[in-house]
């Protein structure tokens, strides 16, 4: 008799967990679906960089969710990571560094959505010769892509440097950084 009251004591405090636990599951659902609505509304998704899930790699754990600062950007839907506010997304990547199994890759938007973004070479070069664009203009937020962007382009005109000295004749050289 002990036995089966500790079996049913031990059911009903399982049960209590588990009910809280779907409670909470169909909330965030819910919550995931509604953020979906609103982006649909105000977006037609991305226009730079961005998260891209591999639903077959995703395994539903979540953490991608959780470590976004900038809110309901994605969400669980269906036991997988999904976008659902892609224009509220700045960039910075931490989503797929936190994803477990690699399943988050950060990409640019497809041409159509950056179409205000200027055209650029893998160098970050634009169609003038030795003038290249950096961060959030080229497409990349945040101050950190800005940098290592800026950098990248520092490291290609130092390379370039011997070539133009050759043709000029000249030993000055400038260098001008717009921004902050």
């Amino acid at each position: 008799m002990d036995t089966l009251i500790t079996v049913v004591i031990a059911a009903a405090i399982s049960l209590i967990f588990l009910l809280s636990y779907m409670r909470k599951l169909k909330k965030r659902e819910r919550e995931a679906h509604e953020a979906a609505k609103k982006g649909a509304i105000y977006s037609e998704g991305p226009r730079a960089q961005h998260p891209h899930i591999d639903a077959n790699a995703c395994i539903g754990c979540a953490t991608c969710t959780g470590v976004c600062p900038e809110g309901d950007v994605l969400a669980m839907l269906g036991g997988k990571a999904v976008i659902v506010n892609g224009f509220k997304c700045i960039g910075h990547g931490l989503c797929a560094d936190a994803c477990p199994v690699g399943a988050i890759k950060m990409v640019m938007a497809s041409p159509g959505m950056s179409a205000d973004l200027p055209v650029l070479s893998p160098q970050c070069e634009t169609n003038v010769p030795n003038l290249f664009i950096a961060g959030e203009l080229g497409g990349l937020a945040l101050i950190k892509n800005a940098i290592n962007q800026g950098r990248d382009c520092v490291d290609i005109v130092a390379s370039r440097i011997e070539a133009l000295r050759a043709r000029s004749g000249g030993d000055t050289w400038d260098l001008l950084i717009v921004g902050a």
